[in-house]
């Protein structure tokens, strides 16, 4: 079986190797989660300053990477060896992640592990945006953020639940890279058709800076102010003294909603046209209020809902557009600087939220939901005025019927 590129075809394998590169981007982090709570019981002589060097390290290495792996993008033929080796790296930490028995060792390893993911990161997408042009690409990116949160979900699931039996298990989560880098076979003799010649990035002389500044500012909105769900949820459910139980269901919840648009990605952006981005920043903000503002855990859970559905409309929109603003050879780079303004949102979040709510003498529980509903009203209000511009808008060339 042969896949339709938008400008030629690819077998069916390769794309499922590209779907798996995408769904191991989001795996760093996610074994140290079910124990968290038990790091101090796991490592009794493990200092306060080490348990959170375990939870913030890694995320802080993968910054540089990815924009490091992006800029070696250029170098064509040498992607995919850049890839593997990302892989490996993941790979090979996770297997010391497993058998680690004291926490220093494992700082090491998932620091490591960061330094893999960094690599890896950029080609979740680029390698989408290599062989993928037009309608073709749109699907493809929703598809590919659809893998990376149900691989998300179903890893977060399963993880909790082996790690409820010994919490070196909850490490063999890391070695599903092995299976994209055996994929990854599949891609080395297939080579990205030529670009049509109506293509906009052939149109490029290079990346154009202005716009990827305003992408990556969109986009570090719509992560900052999302990421209050994964970051305050429980808060919120202790100050309505809800059940704890309800924060796990309803922050998987969150991300099969971000998942569910990306697999008919180009039937919304039909249906709802140059409005698509102000519809999706409203969903949002409705999503963030109905979280913060009502204390019911079904409205709750209708806002979260919405809330990943229109942060699900937008990644890869985001994606598609930076991918327009580059010519085809630094197009990796261009969403490496994207997809970095990604992991700086989940590494300052918490601590904007706190200080901001600290300063204004407001709680963790509504405050942080507000603000950012408040936040992205803002954005969806420059969106109604801009919305023919690159950035806020949605041109035609999205939505009008193809010959």
């Amino acid at each position: 079986m042969r896949i339709f590129t938008g400008k030629g075809y690819m077998p069916l394998l390769a794309l499922v190797a590209i779907w798996s590169v995408s769904a191991v981007t989001s795996l760093p982090g996610l074994a140290i989660s079910p124990i968290l709570e038990d790091l101090s019981r796991i490592f009794p002589s493990a200092s306060q300053l080490e348990i959170q060097m375990l939870t913030s390290l890694p995320s802080l290495l993968i910054i540089p990477f990815v924009l490091l792996a992006g800029w070696l993008s250029e170098r064509g033929g040498e992607s995919l060896k850049l890839l593997a080796l990302g892989l490996v790296i993941f790979f090979v930490s996770g297997v010391v992640c497993i058998i680690a028995k004291d926490i220093r060792l494992l700082i090491v390893a998932s620091c490591i592990m960061g330094i893999g993911a960094g690599i890896v990161v950029p080609y979740s997408t680029g390698l989408v945006v290599r062989y993928f042009t037009g309608d073709s690409r749109v699907q493809q990116l929703g598809i590919s953020s659809a893998v990376n949160n149900l691989s998300l979900v179903v890893a977060t699931a399963a993880v909790g639940w082996i790690a409820t039996r010994d919490w070196h298990l909850a490490f063999t989560v890391y070695l599903l890279p092995a299976v994209a880098l055996v994929l990854l076979l599949a891609l080395r003799n297939v080579k990205p058709s030529p670009e049509p010649e109506e293509s906009d990035q052939l149109r490029q002389k290079s990346i154009q800076w202005g716009r990827l500044t305003g992408l990556s500012l969109l986009y570090f909105v719509i992560t900052f102010t999302t990421l209050v769900i994964t970051f305050y949820l429980s808060f919120l459910l202790e100050k309505y003294r809800f059940p704890q139980e309800f924060s796990s269901v309803m922050i998987s919840l969150f991300f099969l909603a971000i998942m569910l648009p990306g697999l008919a990605l180009n039937r919304i952006i039909r249906l709802v046209r140059s409005m698509t981005i102000f519809i999706s920043l409203c969903l949002i903000v409705v999503g963030l209020l109905l979280v913060g503002t009502v204390p019911d855990i079904p409205l709750m859970t209708f806002g979260v809902i919405l809330t990943g559905v229109g942060y699900g409309v937008l990644q890869p929109i985001i994606y598609d557009k930076t991918a327009i603003i580059a010519p085809p050879e630094t197009a990796t780079k261009a969403l490496s600087v994207v997809m970095t303004v990604n992991y700086v949102a989940v590494v300052v979040c918490p601590f904007v939220v706190d200080f901001v709510a600290k300063i204004m003498g407001q709680n963790r529980s509504t405050f942080p939901f507000v603000a950012s509903a408040v936040l992205v009203a803002m954005a969806a209000f420059l969106s109604l005025l801009m919305r023919k511009s690159f950035v806020l808008g949605l041109d035609e060339s999205y939505y009008r019927a193809k010959k």
